[in-house]
């Protein structure tokens, strides 16, 4: 079973993707800041984060992603930034960071659901 670790401060969104993802065959966590989100990704090593770009706190998004990509531990995990910002430049600070793909919020849960499959591969659910 993949392990899932979505990292987002608004509780309703995450909510959202929780129920989306329980329809599939994930092992789900969730943290509502990215200082706990990194603790979390450190302790479960996740197969997949799905994570806010911008949240309040010691750390944002680009910075957890940057952590995570950077720990030969956990380089292996696939990173989906979820934001509000969908420009350029936005999405070229994503690619920096290391993140393996960029949703813009609204996003649907089929497009969620398919960029999960895409990245963790037929194996997935």
């Amino acid at each position: 079973m993949k392990r899932v670790l979505i990292v987002e401060d608004q509780a309703d969104i995450r909510k959202l993707i929780r129920m989306t993802l329980e329809f599939e065959n994930y092992e789900i966590h969730e943290a509502a800041d990215g200082s706990f989100g990194l603790r979390m990704a450190q302790a479960i090593k996740p197969d997949i984060l799905l994570l806010d770009v911008m949240m309040p706190g010691e750390i944002d998004g680009l910075q957890v992603c940057q952590r995570i990509k950077s720990d030969p531990e956990m380089a292996g995990s696939k990173v989906v930034l979820l934001t509000a910002r969908g420009q350029q430049k936005d999405r070229e600070a994503g690619e920096q960071a290391g993140a393996d793909e960029y949703l813009v919020k609204p996003f649907s849960p089929l497009q969620l659901i398919e960029t999960i499959e895409r990245l963790l591969g037929a194996d997935a659910a």
